[in-house]
């Protein structure tokens, strides 16, 4: 629900009120009690983001929380990995054999 600014065109009262976006815009001023009040057009507020990021799993029930992680696969056992010893390729040996004679 939003808040609307209103100003009694009579006596020159400013208040805000927090009403439906529904509800009609309120005509008695408060303070002096003539049927004076105009809205105001305002700028609304604006939406601040901050941090990471919202999302939709954000707010998940712990039910469905657990039921994800029964379905997960279990770790496997991770062996260490063999280190091969390391070689350096030689360079192949050019064929000269399919080459033209030089004469």
């Amino acid at each position: 629900m939003p808040t609307y600014d209103y100003v009694c065109e009579s006596c020159g009262h400013k208040f805000e009120q927090f009403q439906s976006m529904k509800a009609g815009s309120l005509r008695k001023c408060p303070k002096c009690g003539k049927n004076k009040l105009k809205r105001l057009i305002g700028a609304g507020s604006g939406v601040i983001f901050k941090g990471s990021g919202f999302y939709a799993t954000d707010y998940r029930s712990e039910g469905y929380k657990k039921a994800k992680e029964s379905e997960k696969p279990a770790p496997a056992a991770k062996e260490p990995a063999k280190k091969e010893p390391e070689t350096k390729a030689k360079p192949a040996k050019k064929d000269k054999s399919n080459q033209p004679e030089k004469k």
